[in-house]
């Protein structure tokens, strides 16, 4: 099927929202339950804890008992409340990412307190645009102290509903950041699939929003998720690469299949450095990323060094290619944003 579709729906009893375009699943959001903790995006009042000498920042007493970890401690004193946000995931037994600064998203806005001055999305290029948008952001932001930015989409929205939205974000910032009474609680919750969906996936505009019982099995995003619990991924060619996530890090080996032609292990290579961000991002994989490329002459990987660059230069979460190693592997890093997704349906197994 041609054409951008959001799909919402459910899978495994879960909530769920699918982004696929041109028949392809390109993003997926499920519901992780609460065995999965807070959410990156859930923004909470902590108790600052002990100072972590020589790792630069110190734990949080979260709600639940949890622990959160924060790196930006100026000003803060032990014992005291703070407000955070979960920044991403952690592995078992560590404490989660949190930050002070908070970002308060919606479809149309980003308000961030900690960070003042209004900006505008980059992929809104016509000046006039830039110029009536600041100006209706100024307005309603005045004598606020917080920041603000324009997403792309609010360039075809109506002004009324930017004003609002802004005005509702204003307001949450305004409430949350001045709630320092009392212990560890949650505030405001991660969205959930379907609202983040809707916040984020709306530029460019769908061509299609599907929803309720049925939308999955009728556009085949069931099939297309069970599939991510597999690690080996098919390429063109008969060419295949194999993600295997360990605790370490995730492990990617390239093959080139039976195509033995000498043009064989650069084609495979170039079809999975194309697809590996995909990959990553459905499979909600970070951390080192530790590639292991069809065999290549060393002459081909300035080649493969600009298809991984082009491949990963739209992606939003945080990713570094650090580059290749004395062994001849290519290593990244790409920052935990999400649970990964075998968790996920683990949890929602038990």
């Amino acid at each position: 099927m041609k054409g951008r579709v959001v799909v919402l729906g459910t899978y495994r009893g879960r909530e769920a929202a699918a982004l696929v375009v041109d028949g392809q699943l390109q993003d997926v959001l499920v519901e992780a339950g609460e065995a999965a903790g807070f959410a990156p995006g859930a923004i909470l009042r902590g108790v600052l804890d002990r100072q972590m000498k020589g790792q630069g920042g110190a734990f949080v007493k979260l709600p639940g008992g949890e622990k959160g970890f924060l790196r930006e401690t100026r000003g803060l004193a032990p014992g005291k409340p703070v407000i955070v946000q979960v920044s991403g995931f952690a592995e078992p037994g560590k404490a989660l990412p949190v930050t002070t600064r908070l970002l308060f998203k919606s479809r149309l806005a980003i308000v961030t307190p900690s960070a003042p001055g209004l900006n505008a999305s980059r992929r809104i290029k016509a000046p006039e645009d830039r110029a009536r948008l600041e100006a209706l952001a100024g307005e309603v932001m005045a004598g606020s102290g917080f920041g603000l930015i324009l997403r792309s989409v609010s360039a075809i929205a109506d002004d009324d509903d930017i004003a609002a939205d802004i005005a509702a974000m204003r307001n949450l910032a305004e409430v949350v950041s001045a709630d320092l009474t009392g212990g560890p609680e949650l505030l405001v919750d991660a969205a959930s699939p379907h609202e983040e969906a809707g916040r984020d996936w709306t530029d460019p505009a769908p061509d299609e929003v599907a929803e309720g019982e049925g939308a999955f099995a009728a556009h085949g995003v069931e099939e297309m998720i069970d599939a991510l619990v597999h690690p080996l991924v098919p390429l063109p060619g008969g060419a295949n690469m194999a993600i295997e996530p360990t605790r370490a890090l995730v492990a990617v080996d390239v093959n080139t299949g039976p195509d033995t032609s000498p043009a064989a292990s650069l084609k495979a290579n170039i079809a999975a450095a194309r697809d590996l961000p995909r990959q990553l991002r459905l499979r909600g994989l970070g951390g080192q990323v530790t590639v292991d490329f069809a065999p290549m002459p060393k002459r081909d990987r300035a080649a493969l060094d600009q298809q991984l660059r082009t491949a990963f230069r739209g992606e939003a979460s945080e990713t570094s290619l650090a580059g290749w190693t004395p062994l001849g592997n290519f290593e990244l890093q790409r920052k935990r944003d999400r649970l990964p997704i075998a968790a996920v349906l683990g949890n929602a197994e038990s």
